[in-house]
């Protein structure tokens, strides 16, 4: 004879049977707060994978010659990768490169972007090419690159004032790679003034601190420090973080576009970043690099996406 209890458990209970009919619940969706640090963590390798592909194509554009101005890339290789990043709307906004030797930089941004063809890139620095060593007013990739140093903060002024004259102000940004060389000259701290004066929010600088020049060292000519605090005392919003992590410039970059003053990212790089290959006593300002080096250095940077 089966017991009461014995029958009692061959039948499903009532909740039981609910539960056995109920249909399953969606998988819950995740929070903003759970998905961010996946989205951060997917940004920050998106810069990092770009700034190897600025530095492997400024070695490509440098390496037929055995010389350039390749530590300009290397420095500022992370800044224009985070730039390019979320940050820059190419046909909207505007890029200024200051620094006329930094425009290998820039190239190889265009490049990446689909804007220069690997066969112009090849043409870097050759008589007749538009592709120039030293940036110029036809220089592809750029609204406007300098001859001069320390005029670029000018242009990017006047640009930001034009886009309030005509009401478009608050509808695109212009932003200005400036070296810091070019903060010894008083152009740069006029035009400086005068954007804080004016409140061209608008208005972003990307400083590139790699103390490095011509003549040497930036510390070693000119006391331009403390930066962030002068730039600051002008009446700017300023950041000042490490030029090379990607991280940090995000956070930078985020601030300044948000603040209602005009904004200066100050980034602390160094000329020989990124390629271990280089020897210690290698001049950052123009890097010289015979066949065997620029071996090397592709090898360095090369990878599946080469």
């Amino acid at each position: 004879m089966t017991s009461t209890a014995h029958r009692t458990a061959d039948r499903p209970t009532q909740g039981a049977a609910r539960s056995a009919t109920k249909p399953a619940e969606p998988p819950a969706e995740k929070t903003s707060a759970e998905t961010a640090p996946a989205q951060a963590a997917d940004t920050v390798g998106q810069i990092e994978r770009l700034a190897r592909r600025i530095r492997l194509r400024a070695v490509r554009m440098i390496a037929p010659h055995g010389f350039g101005y390749l530590g300009q890339a290397l420095s500022a290789a992370e800044t224009i990768a985070t730039l390019h990043t979320g940050f820059f709307r190419p046909g909207t906004d505007r890029f200024v490169c200051s620094p006329g030797h930094y425009i290998i930089t820039a190239y190889a941004a265009a490049a990446e972007a689909g804007v220069l063809a690997d066969t112009e890139l090849a043409r870097y620095g050759q008589d007749g090419s538009e592709i120039e060593a030293i940036g110029t007013e036809r220089s592809p990739g750029t609204d406007l690159t300098c001859g001069s140093l320390a005029q670029g903060l000018s242009g990017g002024a006047g640009f930001a004032l034009a886009d309030r004259l005509r009401g478009a102000e608050g509808t695109r940004r212009t932003f200005v790679l400036v070296s810091d060389g070019e903060v010894e000259e008083g152009q740069t701290w006029e035009a400086a003034l005068y954007a804080a004066h004016h409140r061209l929010g608008d208005l972003v600088v990307l400083l590139d601190a790699n103390d490095s020049q011509v003549d040497g060292p930036v510390s070693s000519l000119t006391t331009v420090e403390p930066l962030a605090e002068k730039w600051r005392s002008f009446g700017w919003y300023a950041e000042d973080v490490d030029g090379h992590d990607p991280v940090q410039l995000l956070h930078a970059l985020e601030k300044a576009v948000a603040d209602p003053r005009p904004g200066v990212v100050i980034a602390r790089t160094s000329t020989t970043h990124g390629l271990s290959c280089l020897p210690p006593e290698a001049d950052g300002h123009f890097i010289k690099m015979p066949a065997g080096l620029a071996e090397l250095a592709l090898g360095e940077l090369a990878d599946d996406h080469a």
